[in-house]
């Protein structure tokens, strides 16, 4: 079952989907994707560990989700946009590299029987970017997205804190 939770910075995405993890299971793995770039960045990690309890297991992984073993657990993985960034960064910017890494470790870790709830974000609802990098991410971000919801059993848009049911 995949679960594809979307919207945009601040909706209310992580939040839903640590809810529907507990909803679903007592222990749900919560897979990081992030790397640390800076004190800032630290900081953010830090608000969303703390939003967590003894209940999850936790993860940090920058790339390869596939690798781990999550058969018949419930995975929230937060979030596509950092897990893309770190393709995007190794890759140095080269959009369709990237985005056939991405795709196939996302495929490989589909294969496992496990439910996960992704977490994205619509970055191309928001201002055009002003430098051609932002611009080429902002389409990777978008065709990458598409690619998983096609994929997924249900979509969610959070707005203002509120779920909207895309399928």
């Amino acid at each position: 079952m995949i679960y594809y939770i979307t919207g945009g910075q601040r909706s209310g995405k992580s939040s839903y989907g640590q809810k529907l993890a507990l909803s679903l299971t007592d222990n749900p793995i919560y897979l990081a994707t992030a790397r640390q770039w800076d004190g800032d960045f630290q900081n953010r990690i830090a608000r969303h560990q703390s939003d967590r309890d003894e209940r999850w297991e936790n993860i940090e992984e920058e790339k390869a989700l596939s690798k781990h073993d999550f058969l018949g657990r419930v995975v929230l993985i937060d979030c596509v946009t950092l897990w893309l960034t770190n393709f995007f960064v190794d890759t140095k910017n080269d959009v369709e590299e990237c985005l056939n890494q991405a795709k196939t470790e996302f495929d490989l870790l589909c294969k496992q029987d496990a439910t996960f709830i992704i977490i994205s974000n619509e970055l191309g609802m928001g201002t055009h970017s002003h430098t051609e990098v932002g611009r080429k991410f902002t389409d990777l971000q978008g065709w990458m997205n598409q690619y998983i919801s096609r994929k997924a059993d249900k979509a969610i848009l959070m707005v203002s804190g509120l779920p909207l049911n895309l399928k």
